[in-house]
């Protein structure tokens, strides 16, 4: 039995995917949420295989992916959301969804979706194929992701440098890779790509 936490700020939206849900085999629905404040604490409580997540919900939904990918990791997270382009797609990869399935496609696949989920399978709905393109955040490591984020938000590289202890030759060495896998020229390109892509904190 897959355990799912359904979280979506629209009461409707939940219960016509509930029903479609509880009229498959091998699903069940421990709690539902519509907010990332009730959906942190379902997920604790409930310890679900599944989160099933709007990127819409009131506090968060995007966040909540990156924290509870953290906290819980053996939890696995799929976004179904009304955004059905980039960046919204990788951004949710990125930050630890394993599947992705727009609204408009949820009817047909939803159950399909949170199978391959369940089982550790990367998801994306058919709809979605041809409009995924790599954003390049996924190339980055952990630390140049950070490198990245600090250099969009204004920071020095002797800031970045003096915050985490390590030598401002090192910080360059990130950045100059930071840019070439991104492909940006500069620091305001970086800014500019942060602002496209939502991730600016």
């Amino acid at each position: 039995m897959i355990r799912i936490v359904m979280a979506d700020d629209h009461a409707i939206v939940r219960k016509g995917f509930r029903a479609l849900i509880e009229d498959e085999p091998g699903f069940c629905i421990v709690a539902e949420c519509d907010g990332a404040d009730g959906a942190r604490d379902a997920a604790v409580t409930s310890r679900p295989d599944v989160l099933v997540l709007d990127l819409s919900l009131p506090g968060g939904g995007m966040a909540l992916i990156s924290e509870m990918h953290q906290r819980q990791p053996e939890m696995l997270i799929l976004v179904l959301s009304m955004h059905d382009s980039e960046p919204w797609i990788s951004e949710a990869f990125s930050r630890g969804a394993i599947g992705y399935v727009s609204k408009g496609a949820a009817h047909r696949e939803l159950p399909d979706a949170l199978r391959a989920v369940a089982s550790g399978q990367r998801y994306l709905s058919s709809d979605l194929g041809q409009r995924c393109q790599p954003t390049g955040l996924e190339l980055l490591t952990e630390r140049e992701r950070d490198v990245f984020l600090r250099l969009a938000q204004g920071q020095t590289p002797k800031q970045i440098a003096l915050e985490h202890g390590i030598s401002d030759k090192t910080v360059y060495q990130h950045r100059k890779a930071v840019r070439a896998k991104l492909q940006m020229r500069n620091d305001l390109d970086l800014h500019r790509l942060a602002l496209e892509l939502g991730v600016l904190r």
